[in-house]
């Protein structure tokens, strides 16, 4: 009886020890809508991504949704609300970033039949209406805007604001709703959005890398993309770096499957979500 009665306490003992053992949690910051890149139902592809590394560090993945606007990092990462954010430029200050996981650029989006546009320097951007994303009014607008106000093209340019009407899916995606309806000729958008929705529209629709990918040292168009940690969080970073480079041909499966172009490894074609 002593003999059970010391087996019975010890297996109490080891279930109320395993009973107090809490998850990992994977606390992470994202846009709840704001495709291809994430939503609240966890449709976009960082939202993939994180998951990946989330079974690499056998963790869950706890998100705070904020929509990425400016103060997104001020108000989230850094108030220690969640400990990683993806989908941010490599080297940023203000916080610790992984290695790239992808390079992307923006690109030029056209009708399928319209003008083949290839260059900030075509002529015939003088002769086509073009959308293009705004950010503000001071100054703080997207590269594509101020290549082509460099260049004196400026009438036949129509402002898209980035954040558009949030009550509305994937406000950014409007401008290429617009190309798409006829109201603009070309779109000149982020790589990913443009890839993702292009393969989404009725209307064939053409993707092409703007050129020059640098116009001029203070306007870059092309990006390398990491994930962002508290700058004192050396170790979070390691651990996904080492996810992700673990997980690379996963990680450009899921960037292919939504139609990320890729300057890394060539341009993808526009693709559908799984």
């Amino acid at each position: 009886m002593c003999s059970s009665f010391l087996k019975g306490a010890a297996l109490a003992a080891l279930l109320v020890m395993a009973g107090g053992v809490q998850a990992r949690e994977l606390r992470v910051c994202a846009d709840p809508n704001n495709l291809p890149f994430s939503n609240e139902a966890a449709e976009g592809f960082e939202n993939k991504i994180v998951s990946l590394i989330a079974r690499e560090l056998g963790a869950e993945v706890r998100y705070t949704w904020w929509a990425q606007r400016r103060g997104f990092l001020r108000n989230t990462l850094k108030t220690e609300i969640c400990d990683l954010v993806p989908g941010l430029p490599a080297n940023l200050e203000g916080v610790r970033t992984t290695a790239p996981y992808y390079r992307s650029s923006y690109v030029f989006v056209t009708r399928a039949g319209g003008p083949e546009i290839v260059s900030f320097n075509d002529p015939a951007l003088r002769a086509v209406t073009i959308g293009v994303h705004l950010i503000g009014d001071d100054g703080s607008n997207t590269p594509p805007a101020h290549a082509l106000s460099r260049r004196g093209i400026v009438e036949n340019v129509r402002g898209f604001m980035i954040y558009g009407d949030y009550n509305e899916p994937d406000p950014p995606a409007r401008i290429l709703k617009a190309l798409a309806n006829g109201d603009i000729d070309v779109a000149v958008v982020w790589g990913p959005l443009g890839g993702y929705f292009a393969g989404r529209e009725t209307v064939p629709l053409n993707v092409t890398p703007v050129r020059p990918i640098f116009d001029g040292p203070q306007l870059p168009m092309a990006f390398d993309i990491s994930m962002a940690v508290r700058k004192e969080d050396e170790s979070l970073r390691q651990e996904v770096d080492a996810a992700l480079a673990r997980h690379r041909p996963e990680v450009d499966a899921i960037l292919a499957a939504y139609g990320v172009p890729r300057l890394d490894t060539g341009m993808k074609q526009a693709g559908r979500t799984p």
